[in-house]
């Protein structure tokens, strides 16, 4: 009987990705009570609970307390989660030149325009000397 009740559930990724599915579809905060109801999958309300606060402790959600329960809100849609994963990465790595370089090599030729197109739109910003800008500019000659 617990094969079948482990083969029943599902990867941890998945109900934190379809946590945040009920998070973003809903345009607001909601409580784990809330989310809970909305999937599409029966869970503790602990589990729930256990999920959010753990997305809300690494940045993902944040939280607030409207009534007596917390109710949580995604901080970013999915591309910003993604962006902000990719940013992290980058951070993490003492050589950023060399992992930006080989991040280029594996893009498609289809993604790779698309990255030089939205660098030809931001490069106006890099002559108002913010910080992003900045950024961008010093790393493009090598």
């Amino acid at each position: 009987m617990v094969n079948d009740d482990r083969e029943a559930r599902r990867p941890h990724g998945e109900l934190v990705a379809e946590v945040l599915e009920v998070l973003w579809a809903a345009g607001g905060p909601l409580t784990a009570q809330q989310v809970k109801d909305a999937l599409a999958r029966p869970l503790a309300r602990t589990t729930v609970a256990t999920i959010l606060a753990r997305l809300h402790e690494n940045g993902t959600l944040a939280r607030t307390r409207p009534g007596r329960a917390l109710a949580y809100a995604p901080v970013a849609d999915a591309a910003g989660l993604a962006a902000g994963r990719m940013r992290r990465e980058l951070e993490k790595e003492p050589d950023r030149d060399l992992v930006l370089r080989r991040f280029v090599s594996s893009l498609s030729t289809q993604d790779e325009e698309a990255l030089r197109q939205l660098l030809r739109e931001a490069e106006p910003e890099a002559g108002r000397g913010t910080e992003r800008g900045a950024g961008r500019g010093a790393g493009r000659g090598a």
